[in-house]
């Protein structure tokens, strides 16, 4: 089993959108996942594909961008802006 493998089905949770003082993105997501605590570990999730379900079953699925900040968090950017119902919801790696 690759490295790659075991990073498929690993859970995180949507925690904000990217915002500033004055400015959000609605179509930029803050996403924290479990066992990823070092910008390092981070960057080894550039490029993952991410999927997030709504309640109603419909999928919205995203790419990992880039880490966000120095404790283990990514940013990544959904084909169809997540609703404010998805913060502090569950994504998934696939």
């Amino acid at each position: 089993m690759s490295k790659s493998d075991t990073l498929v089905g690993r859970k995180g949770v949507v925690t904000s959108y990217r915002r500033g003082k004055h400015l959000q993105h609605p179509n930029q997501v803050i996403l924290l996942f479990k066992d990823v605590e070092t910008r390092a570990a981070a960057s080894g999730l550039v490029g993952r594909k991410v999927k997030w379900t709504s309640e109603t079953g419909r999928e919205f699925l995203g790419k990992v961008l880039g880490p966000h900040g120095n404790s283990g968090a990514v940013r990544a950017k959904f084909r169809t802006n997540l609703p404010g119902q998805s913060i502090g919801t569950p994504v998934v790696i696939v």
